[in-house]
């Protein structure tokens, strides 16, 4: 979720007015001392297992696990961290003043106090919330926390402080994006996935379907490499230098509101959607059920967030999605929850029908989206793609939450969050890329693309495991004018609507507005 950027604009006006902008400055930086990765102990328990899970006379590098569900896509990090006897690398956009922001930096302060080194990197926009509970991580001898690409202004919630460091709007305009979790340097897990309850299936009114890779072998040593990059670049703060020190205050604190029971968050189904038990019990067990496959990872450059964004010129990540594509053989399915792929982007998918590729996009409706004003650009671009036999799937929030098929969301509804693609049915993309202009040119991400038909097809599995009933299908009317929405009833009866599912015309009319204030390439 990316709620502050893409609606900042809308504070210009409240912007000129207010001289305290002019006054806010970061603190100096220091020479934060530069560190490594440390290289997988073959003897630590993690290793052991890890070597155990690769059968006697596999060639491939790598080994790889999806994690579709939520539930066990949280209760995974956790049993890594809490087998974790080395380090433990974590790097994330947004991490949530909720019971799973809570749970986990609990359990990296944890492991902290076993003696692991925990380096714990995360986006400065989120932050504020959670500032006592960073300093008090970072006090303890055998962690470090730092802040990428702080804002100057400390106080208030994300939309206050982005407005009130307007003078430095260029700098702050680029975030870190990134996913990634490094665990005793022999398993990482990575993915569209932030740490808060909707990530994970927790929150009460909207979850996500999303997707996170679980990994081992040497596919994990590019990854610590990646994280290495950001964790000694110049766009790094530590902790204490923008936070100040710990009192005793935040160190009591964190104890407080992190000592909720994990019990909640740890319940988890015997089986996700494709039938795989809980990591936990197959660590428990010493052996990880993988995929061996090879690999390659390829992160945007921490000095991205240094340079001015050029439409059409997008970054390593989405560069080395885009070339995948752009060699597409036979078929492309891409699925991105805000889905605005630009000149670039729309151009690849349209030359590659035009070479008789299939190509199937996935992303939300009106219904499902968290993020109005990017559908609002998005929608235009519609016929065009249909008209070009790109087959076009919006999630249904109600569908998708009562067909079972991406877990139980309770009352809740559901929306897309999964940034994958595959390729030929045989490549699958995954990462923290958005199919989108912020991702492209502005937020750093990372991407890594794995060779294995076996993991792509898993892949399609989970997103279209119900034959796309929990989706809308989009169509074109008799007249080619107008657009339809297909969908299917619980007895898998057709439905067509001639009208926006979920439309709202104040809705409409407020997103119309704030369109004239945000350029599509900052969305």
């Amino acid at each position: 979720m990316r709620r502050p950027l893409r609606t900042v604009c809308r504070a210009l006006a409240v912007v000129l007015g207010l001289t305290l902008a002019a006054c806010a400055a970061l603190p100096p930086r220091g020479t934060p001392a530069a560190s490594q990765a440390l290289a997988g102990d073959d003897h630590t328990p993690l290793a052991r297992i890890a070597q155990a899970s690769r059968p006697a006379h596999e060639t491939l590098p790598s080994g790889f696990r999806l994690l579709p569900s939520g539930e066990s896509a949280f209760a995974a990090r956790i049993a890594l961290a809490d087998r974790a006897m080395q380090s433990i690398d974590a790097q994330y956009y947004h991490v949530h003043d909720d019971a799973a922001g809570h749970a986990l930096l609990r359990a990296l302060r944890d492991a902290a106090r076993r003696g692991v080194r925990v380096r714990l990197l995360v986006d400065d926009l989120y932050s504020g919330p959670i500032a006592d509970l960073l300093r008090a991580l970072a006090a303890e001898p055998q962690a470090q926390v730092r802040l990428f690409n702080p804002l100057p202004v400390r106080g208030g919630p994300p939309l206050a402080r982005l407005a009130l460091s307007w003078p430095e709007f260029e700098r702050i305009n680029h975030r870190m994006h990134n996913k990634l979790l490094v665990v005793d340097g022999v398993v990482a897990i990575y993915g569209g996935r932030n740490i808060g309850n909707a990530y994970f299936m927790r929150d009460g009114e909207a979850n996500f379907v999303d997707l996170d890779v679980l990994s081992t072998g040497s596919v994990v040593r590019e990854l610590a490499a990646a994280f290495d990059l950001y964790w000694n670049s110049d766009r790094v703060w530590p902790a204490q230098a923008v936070l100040g020190q710990a009192s005793e205050a935040d160190r009591a604190g964190f104890d407080g509101r992190t000592a909720a029971t994990q019990t909640d968050l740890l319940m988890e189904p015997p089986r996700d959607v494709l039938g795989q038990t809980p990591v936990a019990v197959q660590l428990a067990a010493g052996r990880l059920s993988l995929h061996f496959c090879a690999a390659r990872v390829a992160p945007d450059p921490p000095q991205k967030a240094a340079t001015t964004a050029v439409p059409g010129q997008p970054g390593a990540a989405m560069r080395a999605q885009l070339d995948i594509i752009d060699a597409a053989r036979s078929d492309v399915a891409l699925s991105s929850p805000y889905f605005l792929p630009g000149g670039l982007g729309l151009q690849l998918l349209l030359e590659a029908r035009q070479r008789g590729i299939q190509a199937l996009v996935l992303t939300n409706s009106l219904g499902s989206t968290d993020e109005p004003l990017a559908f609002f650009a998005y929608a235009p671009h519609r016929k065009a793609m249909l008209r070009q036999g790109i087959e076009l799937y919006e999630l249904a929030p109600t569908l998708a939450r009562d067909s079972g098929g991406f877990g139980k969301f309770g009352t809740s509804i559901a929306r897309l969050h999964a940034k994958l693609a595959t390729v030929d049915r045989r490549w699958l993309l995954v990462g923290s890329v958005n199919f989108d202009a912020r991702s492209a040119t502005i937020n750093t991400e990372m991407g890594v693309a794995i060779d294995c038909p076996a993991l792509a097809l898993e892949a399609m599995r989970v997103l279209a495991g119900d034959a796309f009933r929990s989706m809308y299908r989009l169509r074109l009317s008799a007249d080619g004018q107008s657009l339809e929405w297909v969908s299917s009833d619980a007895d898998g009866h057709l439905q067509v609507s001639t009208r926006e599912p979920h439309d709202d015309l104040g809705l409409r009319l407020r997103l119309q507005i704030q369109s004239l204030f945000v350029d599509e390439d900052q969305l």
